[in-house]
């Protein structure tokens, strides 16, 4: 490695246990701490205690026995984030099974994929749109026995079945459960190929569980913590903070409706939250529509204005001006505190990861009072491996990393991790294990830097590297996520490997740019194709990218862009569920616009 850097342990970790094991010391440790709450009937919120979810993951798993669930089976979950797939994650993992997530955008063809690449017997779904999916398949799944669907009494008919285990069975099969057993294959959200089934061991969890306890105290680990959670749990990510919330003091909330989610905010009243950059961008965008253009605009603007200075000298480690900390104060009572109330009012810190986050935007938030501690990681790392930290951090950095993790920048400038976290290999490929895992370092195909304290910046994606015909090297993602900071822009996807110059298709959300015409004072839109021709929409695209070119060099810069009358979405296969745009499928789908139209071929004379 040309660069490395190690984060010691503080505390020795122990990660021959099993994942379950976490929860058993949280119900002996805090028995009546609300653990898990979640929205039920009527939006009314319901909680189980520490020692309640553990006796229903206890019961759940004696149900899964009861059934024929052995170790080292595959069992299938396909649904949204609740306390239904959290409890049945840990029953299944509890006996030695392994949980195979499957995210609930999947196509049944992607369905059929996995559960034949993971031999699943055995699967649990939402309600009869999931099962639809699965039953398509079925006859394809030679392995595939039982189905059970949440929305019709899953959960009580597996515990019913798990009433003839005795106490004696269950402690016989958990206990036989060790570190280097199998917890998990993680499918890999596809941005780009065919998706690949990541194996996660116990080991790997606990570990990465505990280091959390130790790199995040601040966060995980001082009395009355809450996190509300909404990605799906089909995500490493987001099942990672689950068991972290366990080892450490945490209420967890568990949502799944956008559409509900600033009242979830307010009823929940999250310490922390847990968020990919575009969530940040759409509620920063909100507030501005809200704001309006007029008297209130014009407040606002210069609040944003204040708050962004007000960040940028904090993190310089100079004194901030007199001046500017009395207009920051004015504004805090005036606008700040109004954003704050949105997320409910206690929230102290929210951890952003998943795909570049805007400076701009962090710089906002934290001059408004929510530091956004920005991480990196992947399904293979078994979720975070970098994070900042809550004292000391560094906007446009990616963190240090966690305890007991090392970083290191090979000789092509390739990030690459190293530590118990990394995971056992890719499922039934030793092929790809061999070459992305070498002398215990994963290559991680993102290019980054290290600084001398050891915090990793990203300066873009291996794979994603643009070199224009001029032999100029370009990494996009910075200026993509610039763009899409507009409130008109949903994706912005930059083109040129091998073009004379660099261009970009961009896509457009036809309700929040029919709420910033709105607050524009401009007539709506009916489609997104009246959208992409509007001249108001064209010259704030046209603004978005001009700003975006400000941070790279006139080589490096969008010379073009189009405007695509479509919407990206899983469904489409456009984007991931974490809402990165899938570079290789979207240039495909735009071939002929790229090469016909951006790059528009010369006549001969």
């Amino acid at each position: 490695m040309l660069q490395e850097y190690t984060r010691v342990l503080e505390e020795p970790i122990d990660s021959d246990r099993n994942l379950f094991s976490i929860l058993q010391e949280r119900a002996q440790r805090a028995p009546e701490d609300s653990l898990i709450e979640y929205a039920g009937a009527g939006g009314v919120w319901q909680s189980f205690t520490a020692l309640q979810f553990r006796d229903k993951v206890v019961a759940l798993a004696k149900g899964l026995i009861a059934r024929g669930v052995m170790p080292g089976d595959c069992v299938a979950i396909i649904a949204h984030t609740s306390w239904q797939w959290t409890a049945i994650d840990m029953a299944i993992m509890s006996i030695g099974a392994l949980t195979v997530p499957v995210y609930e955008t999947n196509s049944p063809a992607q369905v059929r994929t996995i559960f034949n690449d993971a031999n699943v017997s055995m699967a649990f779904a939402e309600d009869d749109m999931q099962r639809d999916k699965i039953e398509l398949v079925r006859k394809d799944c030679a392995a595939l026995k039982d189905i059970y669907v949440f929305g019709f009494g899953a959960l009580d008919t597996i515990e019913t079945f798990g009433r003839g285990v005795g106490d004696k069975e269950f402690e016989e099969r958990e206990q036989s459960v060790k570190g280097s057993d199998l917890a998990t294959i993680v499918y890999t959200s596809g941005s780009t190929g065919t998706p690949k089934g990541i194996e996660l061991s116990h080991a790997n969890f606990v570990f990465m569980t505990m280091s959390g306890i130790q790199t995040m105290p601040d966060v995980v680990n001082k009395p009355n913590r809450r996190l509300l959670l909404f990605l799906p749990l089909a995500h490493v990510f987001a099942r990672y903070l689950q068991f972290v919330c366990f080892a450490g003091t945490v209420s967890l909330g568990l949502s799944s409706n956008m559409k509900t989610i600033l009242s979830d905010f307010g009823a929940f009243k999250p310490t922390f939250i847990l968020a990919v950059p575009r969530i940040f961008e759409k509620i920063y965008n909100a507030a501005s529509q809200k704001a309006g253009a007029g008297f209130k605009g014009r407040i606002f603007s210069q609040a944003t204005r204040i708050a962004r200075e007000w960040s940028q000298a904090q993190q310089s480690g100079e004194r901030i001006p007199t001046a500017l900390q009395l207009q920051h104060a004015v504004y805090k009572k005036l606008v700040y505190s109004s954003i704050m109330a949105v997320f409910g009012g206690r929230v102290e810190y929210a951890v952003s990861g998943g795909a570049p986050l805007d400076t701009t935007i962090a710089h906002f938030f934290n001059g408004v009072g929510l530091p956004l501690l920005e991480g990196y990681g992947m399904t293979e790392t078994c979720a975070p491996c970098t994070v900042n930290p809550t004292v000391g951090y560094q906007i446009g950095t990616v963190g240090l990393p966690f305890q007991g993790i090392s970083v290191g920048i090979d000789d092509t400038g390739e990030l690459c991790i190293k530590g118990r976290s990394i995971c056992v290999g890719y499922h039934n490929h030793p092929e790809i294990t061999a070459e992305q895992i070498t002398d215990g370092w994963l290559h991680t195909g993102d290019l980054g830097t290290i600084d001398e304290k050891g915090f990793v910046r990203l300066t873009g994606r291996k794979k994603d590297l643009i070199i224009t015909a001029g032999g100029k090297n370009v990494s996009p993602g910075e200026m993509e996520a610039s763009v899409m900071t507009s409130p008109v822009v949903d994706q912005c996807v930059v083109v040129g490997d091998r073009k004379p110059f660099i261009a970009a298709i961009i896509s457009l959300n036809l309700q929040e740019t029919n709420l910033w015409l709105q607050s524009e004072g401009a007539e709506t839109v009916a489609d997104l194709d009246g959208a992409s021709r509007n001249p108001i929409v064209y010259a704030e695209v046209e603004r978005a990218v001009n700003k975006a070119n400000e941070l790279v060099s006139r080589a490096e810069s969008i010379r073009k862009f189009e405007i695509v009358p479509d919407e990206f979405t899983e469904g489409n296969g456009m984007i991931t569920p974490s809402l990165k745009a899938k570079r290789q499928v979207i240039t495909d789908h735009y071939r002929e616009l790229i090469d016909t139209v951006i790059y528009k071929p010369r006549r001969a004379k």
